[in-house]
């Protein structure tokens, strides 16, 4: 009901549809993409929550050949380091074996077994590794020399808060550190001009026809969200919904700053 008020096909910013937010980085993170995929390696992926790392990282991968390369997407991290490895073994189609060792050692065959019989290449991309048990840091360099001891065969993306980067950096987890080939932060979309037209260009994608917020009220939402999409869009979607039951057929200041307000 309230998208097809508004003539929309979908909420803007919407979870489901998250546009790609973009503060700068986006093309570096493509460009680098692209190097671990022919040099496999680490990737470290960092930035607040809801600025868009999982969106931008799906974006990437869908767009892959189905046939040169397994995505193995993890988004709950708050599990055992073993549990973690069974979880990769799954999706390679293993039944996951008790013990570590067995378990490496069959991961292991099964990821040679995809490069050399089907060309198959796995990406592991661990959402939230933030939260993933300090043992599995300490743990990841020494399966990868394992797995991977005369060649790589396998690209690890680990997706998580800023703290990620900064816990990595700490003298334990060095090893796995200095595994890492590729490191970026996305950062929240505060200047002024972009943020305007990237919340144009997310109504446009959504169906809108013409511009259902003022200047004034995309600064408020600019200000309010702290230029995360996440919360931008959490504040678009009730605002649109208060518009509604008002025979609104626009956004105007004082709704969103009401959406502001009870998302507080």
């Amino acid at each position: 009901m309230v998208l097809q008020h508004f003539g929309l096909t979908r909420y803007p910013l919407g979870k489901a549809h998250a546009e790609l937010w973009d503060d700068g980085t986006l093309a570096r993170l493509n460009e680098r993409f692209t190097w671990l995929l022919e040099a496999p390696g680490v990737g470290l992926l960092t930035g607040e929550a809801g600025v868009g790392k999982t969106a931008a990282l799906r974006h990437l991968t869908h767009s892959l050949n189905p046939h040169r390369y397994q995505v193995v997407y993890l988004a709950e991290t708050d599990f055992g380091r073993l549990d973690l490895y069974r979880s990769l073994a799954l999706a390679l189609g293993l039944e996951p074996a008790y013990r570590r060792a067995a378990l490496w050692r069959d991961i292991k065959a099964r990821i040679e077994e995809l490069a050399d019989g089907k060309g198959v290449m796995p990406l592991w991309i661990i959402d939230e590794a933030h939260n993933l048990p300090v043992e599995f840091f300490r743990d990841l360099p020494a399966f990868l020399n394992f797995a991977f001891d005369s060649r790589d065969l396998m690209v690890v993306w680990l997706l998580g808060h800023p703290c990620l980067g900064q816990t990595l950096e700490r003298a334990p987890y060095a090893a796995l550190a200095s595994r890492i080939q590729v490191r970026l932060r996305l950062k929240p979309v505060i200047e002024r001009e972009r943020f305007h037209s990237l919340i144009a260009h997310a109504f446009s994608n959504a169906g809108a026809q013409h511009s259902l917020v003022s200047e004034s009220g995309l600064e408020l939402l600019r200000q309010a969200s702290r230029g995360l999409p996440r919360q931008a869009g959490r504040i678009l979607k009730t605002s649109l919904q208060l518009a509604v039951p008002k025979g609104l057929n626009h956004l105007p200041d004082d709704l969103i700053q009401q959406a502001i307000e009870e998302l507080q």
